[in-house]
């Protein structure tokens, strides 16, 4: 694709990345047939190949309007077409260039500002969100239904193992899982601690920063990253093996932690390696499987398993069919589910500021998941769990939890 860039982004570093993004797009059209949002509104500026022509008009000058940031706020930043497509184009990339100019230009309205703001600082205050979700159980009955549905009931943890061991791996806590499931992370730190890996929760390394992020608030989103870095930095100088990041929505951010400070003098070296030792879960379990499987108690039941593969973890960290791997390993069925590659709505806060296309969507989904009538649904990211969760009732779980109970030591083992 030819560009002609405005003075004002030519010479820029964002402006120099979106014109070679924008260079190596033959506007072929593949992305748009596994677009959601295209599927959905059959409108091409609803799709990958129009919202980049978009954003190439925006870069090279042209009027920016909020119908513009309409059709980009739209998109649920799933990278299917990246995943789909044959140049490689780095449209998610692509996407948070052009989303920051649009957000400079032409701004938003007071109340919606306020509504981005709100789930901003809501979420990323703990003890904020979490009295908020415990007044949402209590009063769970007179709430309106959509929001009932969305406060999940309250999980015991389990224990979380002491520090033990020698060699050692840091879990990211984040800023929502601790609240909704903080199971999740404890069973990640018991399955380290039986093969030999202490788990270790470091002050100070909270969000990730994706939320900020892609709520167009970069200075917020690279001082959470690098208060991260800095809590993280000692870990890695003593010899830190990983940071395993359970929610996969997460680990993409912290996997491009390189990118989004590559500009930063002070902060690019350390992004980069903090970045190289960011590892999902099954990475990890995969790498380590020689002493997990001994371990592995197989005559406690199979149970007939649907997974849906996050957007995060299949197109954002390319890996695919790992999950599915283990959970067959350790004796579960796995039931087939059409459309896997499609997003399940949930997308962040997507859920939360398009309601009506997130809707539609985790209808879609939970009806691809549900047709086998599985006894469990089984995923990789809380916010595809929650969002889920709120359309049926079927359980959802992540699905190192299923590993952890599985072990020899694990909770409800003999």
């Amino acid at each position: 694709m030819q560009t002609d860039l405005a003075p004002e982004f030519r010479d820029t570093p964002e402006g120099r990345e979106a014109d070679a993004i924008l260079r190596s797009c033959v506007h072929c059209g593949f992305c748009t047939a596994t677009c959601p949002t295209y599927q959905l509104l059959g409108d091409e500026l609803d799709g990958p190949r129009g919202r980049i022509y978009l954003m190439k008009q925006v870069l090279e000058g042209a009027a920016v309007t909020r119908t513009t940031q309409l059709h980009l706020d739209r998109c649920l930043t799933c990278r299917n077409c990246e995943t789909t497509c044959p140049s490689g184009v780095r449209y998610g990339r692509l996407l948070d260039i052009g989303r920051g100019i649009v957000e400079a230009k032409v701004g938003r309205s007071t109340s919606e500002a306020l509504r981005r703001m709100a789930l901003r600082k809501g979420l990323l205050a703990r003890p904020l969100f979490a009295g908020a979700v415990l007044a949402g159980r209590v009063a769970r009955r007179l709430l309106p239904r959509e929001l009932a549905e969305r406060i999940p009931a309250a999980a015991p943890a389990g224990a979380w193992p002491a520090a033990r061991h020698e060699r050692r791996m840091i879990i990211l806590e984040g800023c929502v899982q601790p609240v909704l499931r903080p199971g999740i992370d404890a069973a990640m730190a018991r399955v380290l601690d039986r093969i030999g890996i202490s788990p270790l929760r470091v002050p100070g390394g909270g969000c990730c920063g994706a939320l900020s992020h892609h709520l167009t608030a970069e200075d917020e989103a690279r001082s959470i990253v690098r208060r991260n870095i800095d809590a993280w930095w000692p870990h890695v100088e003593r010899g830190v093996e990983a940071i395993v990041v359970t929610a996969s929505g997460c680990g993409v951010m912290v996997k491009e932690y390189g990118i989004f400070l590559a500009q930063d003098a002070t902060y690019a070296a350390k992004a980069k390696r903090i970045a190289q030792l960011a590892r999902d879960p099954v990475e990890v379990v995969a790498a380590e499987w020689k002493r997990i499987a001994p371990l592995v108690a197989l005559d406690r039941g199979a149970l007939r398993i649907a997974f849906h593969a996050p957007c995060t973890l299949q197109h954002g960290q390319r890996i695919r069919g790992q999950v599915e791997e283990i959970l067959l390993a350790i004796g579960h069925s796995l039931l087939p589910v059409d459309d896997a590659h499609l997003c399940c709505g949930s997308a962040g806060t997507y859920s939360l500021l398009q309601p009506e296309l997130a809707g539609k969507l985790k209808i879609n989904k939970l009806r691809a998941l549900e047709v086998s009538r599985p006894d469990l649904i089984a995923s990789a990211n809380i916010g595809c769990i929650t969002h889920l969760e709120s359309g049926t009732r079927t359980a959802i779980r992540h699905w190192i939890e299923l590993l952890d109970e599985r072990m020899l030591g694990g909770e409800g083992a003999p």
